[in-house]
């Protein structure tokens, strides 16, 4: 699978902003297929940075999240504004 085929749009709320300014997380909805694994290899390859923990969870509408934390010297407020979400 191709990075843009697994990450599909990043989660803008203000509850994804906390986790941005306050665990240096971000939240995308991706691929309902794809595997941590996958998800790791495509954030890595987009944004050019290391993982430390993914946890995913299906929605009641049948979407797949993916929160994705951000070793500390990864910064997730500079990816969320290159994204132009924060």
């Amino acid at each position: 699978m191709d990075a843009f085929d697994i990450i599909k749009v990043p989660i803008i709320s203000e509850k994804t902003m906390k986790l941005i300014e306050e665990e240096n997380k971000l939240v995308f909805y991706v691929d309902k297929k794809s595997t941590k694994t996958d998800i790791k290899k495509a954030i890595e390859e987009l944004f050019n940075v290391e993982i430390m923990e993914i946890n995913t969870l299906i929605t009641p509408k049948g979407q797949k999240k993916a929160y994705i934390k951000l070793k500390d010297k990864y910064d997730a407020g500079e990816i969320a504004a290159n994204l132009g979400i924060y």
